[in-house]
């Protein structure tokens, strides 16, 4: 819907126009290149969907080794009979990383609630041949989730974008529709409990992306769409709600400053 508030701010219709026309060709994310203001918050649309894999690959450090150690931990915790759930799956990048490393005998089951990001991974999916059974499901995380008969399901960078009041429900329902000794891999940006380590961690993040090629209005204008959006917990907090729900171990494998990776025992 395109509606102004102001005189001096672009419509939201106006902004995604923007956005679509910086998409190039060879799929270099610069969704935020054109500078607008009063940008719509950040979506899951089909422009984003085609870029992700290099927006993904450029804003998330250690983004490759964050994808091998979870192929390391589901292939230990997978079982034949069994379904991997990738909840927020967007392209199948995390599943096509665990194809090769996970036993054929388990299905993989990818969900998301974006059409466009399950069209790119349906494309991905039949690109790389893949031969073991699979589902991919269309399934927003705020309203409804069915986990069943799991060994596996990774949430990676995915429960940050669950609004809060949903988040404790959609992680029991992971523990219930787990087996025993099955496992929870969550990946998850944090915020800090101390102001200064926190804007510290937050600096550090954004010259990283600075080195990886995104400009400062680039920087700036998806941290406004994200703003409401990508909610994120304390480490502490996560911990607390996995456990609450059941989990007997929590284990971190993973830390980069305000990134960190969570391994959770049924």
């Amino acid at each position: 819907m395109s509606v102004s508030r102001d005189s001096n701010k672009v419509a939201p219709l106006k902004a995604e126009e923007l956005k679509a026309s910086s998409v190039r060709e060879d799929g270099r994310d610069q969704v935020f290149s054109a500078e607008v203001s009063g940008a719509s918050d950040f979506r899951f649309d089909q422009t984003t969907a085609a870029v992700f894999d290099n927006m993904v690959s450029r804003s998330v450090p250690f983004y490759d080794e964050m994808q091998r150690m979870t192929g390391e931990l589901a292939a230990d915790f997978a079982v034949d009979g069994t379904d991997l759930y990738d909840l927020g799956c967007s392209t199948a990048t995390t599943l096509m990383y665990l194809d090769p490393v996970v036993s054929p005998g388990v299905r993989f089951v990818g969900v998301d609630n974006s059409a466009d990001m399950l069209d790119k991974a349906r494309e991905k999916i039949e690109a790389h041949g893949v031969r073991r059974s699979y589902e991919l499901r269309l399934a927003d995380l705020n309203k409804e989730l069915v986990v069943e008969n799991a060994s596996v399901v990774v949430m990676n960078l995915t429960l940050q974008f669950v609004r809060p009041l949903y988040r404790e429900r959609v992680v029991r329902h992971v523990f219930e529709g787990l087996q025993d000794q099955g496992c929870l891999i969550l990946v998850e940006k944090q915020t800090i409990s101390d102001s200064l380590l926190n804007r510290l961690f937050i600096r550090y993040y954004y010259d990283m992306k600075r080195r990886n090629g995104y400009s400062e209005t680039e920087i700036a204008q998806k941290r406004e769409a994200l703003e409401n959006v990508l909610i994120p917990y304390r480490p502490e907090e996560n911990r607390e709600m996995l456990r609450s729900v059941g989990f007997k171990y929590v284990e971190e494998f993973f830390r980069w400053y305000n990134f960190a990776g969570l391994v959770a025992v049924k």
